[in-house]
């Protein structure tokens, strides 16, 4: 099966694409390691015990950029990126930019004593929050995410619900399939989320993103620990859909690390494929007048976000 799979590359090229960059829209800020969980699917590694994280000078830097450059979204992620010490600062200067600000967040740091004021600073500031939630089964949660993963999840849903949040607030759940295998149609899965959320636990949110699992970091560990790596591959390179690759994130993110060291994408920025020219560069080197039009670095796990319906940090793409 290896010997037949194909390189992302020649699967673009059989359909006469190729993966550049267009309009610059999102900043996508990675501000460390460090998270109160450590879930199975988790392609950045994050973990109570991780240490990694932005420093104040690189942040400032970070800063400095948003004010000047204005993008149209910030989006901040980890880790659990509220354990950052720059997260409230990241979220105050991009807003005073005019930008939309996103949250990535796990929902159980909101059950966390020192982090019981977010559900009322997010909404203060108008942030839409993206949460992870991989099913509305508890033990399907918890067998990914960990113990009690679950109960804490709806108790921080319902803070969020109580400030605003899946009514006056954007409210974005994730879902990521348990195993080797693409997700569901996202808009069925959607509805069924929203019918079951309400009736068991009287949850509202605002919409479904379903996100194919990458093949990197502890789920890379586990596809190969139950020999299932080879397979999963080949699942995602034979569900190539062309017209997923307009609307990959990366055409329109930049990607950038604690160190502010930039990439064309998240997952991208877990392998280590730094942009350079020719020397590796930092937010502060580039602008997104410099990187429009550039090539996009790919490899054999571009095939997760192209593989059926598509997958990216916003959900389906066809």
């Amino acid at each position: 099966m290896i010997a037949t799979r194909p390189s992302f590359e020649r699967s673009l090229q059989h359909h006469a694409l190729e993966l550049r960059r267009g309009d610059f829209t999102t900043l996508q800020i990675n501000v460390g390691r460090k998270c109160n969980q450590a879930c199975k699917h988790c392609h950045v590694e994050a973990a109570p015990w991780r240490t990694e994280m932005m420093n104040a000078v690189t942040a400032m830097r970070v800063g400095e950029w948003i004010t000047t450059h204005k993008p149209a979204v910030v989006d901040i992620t980890g880790g659990a990126p509220e354990l950052s010490d720059f997260f409230r600062y990241f979220v105050e200067t991009a807003r005073a930019a005019g930008a939309h600000v996103i949250d990535r967040n796990n929902l159980t740091i909101i059950e966390t004593t020192s982090h019981a004021y977010l559900p009322e600073y997010l909404a203060a500031h108008e942030v839409e929050v993206v949460a992870s939630l991989p099913c509305y089964l508890e033990e399907n949660v918890d067998a990914q995410r960990g113990n009690n993963v679950f109960r804490r999840s709806i108790s921080a849903l319902r803070k969020l619900n109580a400030v605003g949040y899946g009514t006056r607030l954007p409210l974005s759940l994730v879902y990521n399939p348990l195993g080797p295998s693409l997700p569901p149609a996202q808009a069925e899965l959607e509805t069924d989320y929203k019918q079951e959320l309400m009736a068991r636990y009287g949850i509202v949110f605002t919409r479904l993103f379903t996100i194919t699992n990458q093949p990197i970091a502890r789920f890379a560990e586990e596809l190969r620990q139950q020999g299932q790596w080879d397979a999963y591959l080949d699942l995602l390179a034979d569900s190539f859909n062309a017209d997923t690759v307009p609307g990959l994130m990366c055409r329109s993110t930049i990607s950038i690390g604690m160190r502010g060291e930039v990439y064309d994408c998240d997952f991208n920025q877990m392998l280590g494929m730094r942009l350079r020219d020719p020397l590796p560069l930092y937010l502060w080197d580039v602008t997104p007048a410099s990187l429009r039009k550039q090539r996009i670095l790919t490899g054999v796990h571009c095939f997760a976000c192209t593989a059926g319906a598509g997958s990216s940090c916003g959900g389906s793409l066809a």
